[in-house]
């Protein structure tokens, strides 16, 4: 994109004003990406519960109870020597850093816990 903008600056002289961008989500990009963050702390429970199964010589079972306990979203924060500086004297990849918005979620998921199958051996 900066690039783009120097070329039309190049060859248009002062013919041709271009503003700064501007960063914004819709609300459908916020909502996704809380979901995904739910379903990957789902993801990473079924995965560390079925890690300590496999450890203790247990079958890891259906979930009895999975819930959301906690989400967080936060924007990029720039760093504190950079906060200083004028919002214009970013550059691009600054500005997109502190625009970018991060979630986690926390999960509580309860699963049932099997004894280990015995294979049976056909002769």
């Amino acid at each position: 994109m900066q690039n783009i903008c120097n070329f039309l600056v190049e060859k248009l002289d002062s013919s041709v004003v271009i503003s700064q961008p501007q960063f914004y989500h819709t609300p459908g990009s916020i909502e996704n990406l809380r979901r995904q963050a739910c379903l990957v702390a789902v993801e990473n429970a079924w995965r560390k519960a079925q890690e300590v199964c496999n450890l203790v010589g247990q079958t890891l079972g259906k979930p009895l109870l999975i819930k959301e306990e906690e989400t967080k979203e936060w924007e990029g924060q720039i760093d504190d020597h950079q906060s200083s500086r004028l919002s214009s004297s970013l550059t691009i990849q600054q500005k997109i850093k502190s625009a970018t918005i991060h979630a986690a979620s926390k999960v509580f998921i309860n699963f049932e816990v099997k004894g280990k199958e015995k294979k049976k051996k056909h002769l």
